[in-house]
């Protein structure tokens, strides 16, 4: 029987919105690409609060973003959800 645990949601939404980060930034990128409507950097930062892998990956794949010295927070806000997830899994495990 497979039983859904907090751990699992929490994976789950924590994937979802790093998609989903993942995606507004290649949008975003795209649109640069196009000269069209972007979205806004300060929009940007705060999704990758949320989405740190999402927005380090897309930052990457891409090279969007990779020169702004304020786009260095998205590093930041990584090593703060690894720091977390790791503290969680091992307060998880003793």
């Amino acid at each position: 029987m497979i039983t859904i645990t907090g751990l699992t949601i929490f994976l789950v939404v924590l994937t979802i919105v790093n998609v989903v980060v993942f995606i507004v930034f290649a949008a975003d990128k795209n649109a640069a690409r196009k000269n069209a409507n972007r979205t806004s950097e300060r929009t940007l930062i705060f999704l990758a609060l949320f989405g740190p892998f999402g927005a380090y990956s897309a930052m990457k794949v891409f090279w969007h973003k990779t020169q702004k010295i304020r786009f260095y927070l998205v590093l930041v806000f990584l090593l703060l959800h690894l720091a977390g997830i790791v503290y969680g899994f091992v307060t998880f495990l003793s």
